[in-house]
């Protein structure tokens, strides 16, 4: 627990208030704007996502998705960092969740999947020329 205290207290130090404005507007579909206007700090965003089982020290995706579409590599990164070596949980262990992220995108799970060794189309090699 004290680590993924450390990881917030860490991502909290590197968000400016206007790059709170931003995450917030990237959320703006999971929480609704009279709430938004009162979260006024990082903490107050974090403990929301908390409440409403958007975040928990096993749960990460959902702040992953948030900042990959906000543009926050360097935040996304550190989130990575304490899910490969606090969770122990690696890239190839995610794939399933990076499919299903965004509530929307479960449906399509099964059909972005990668297509097993039997459902490949096998070409033939281009005819020689003459």
């Amino acid at each position: 627990m004290a680590e993924y205290s450390s990881l917030l207290s860490d991502l909290s130090d590197n968000i400016t208030n206007e790059d709170l404005e931003q995450l917030k507007s990237a959320c703006k579909e999971d929480i609704p704007e009279d709430q938004s206007n009162n979260i006024t700090s990082c903490k107050e965003w974090f403990s929301y996502l908390e409440k409403n089982d958007k975040l928990a020290q096993d749960n990460l995706s959902y702040i992953e998705h948030i900042f990959e579409i906000s543009r926050r590599p360097d935040l996304l990164t550190r989130v990575i960092e304490y899910r490969t070596t606090v969770l122990k949980i690696s890239e190839d262990d995610e794939i399933d969740t990076k499919l299903t992220r965004i509530p929307s995108a479960k449906k399509y799970k099964d059909i972005i999947r990668q297509p097993s060794e039997d459902e490949i189309i096998k070409l033939a090699p281009p005819p020689k020329k003459v």
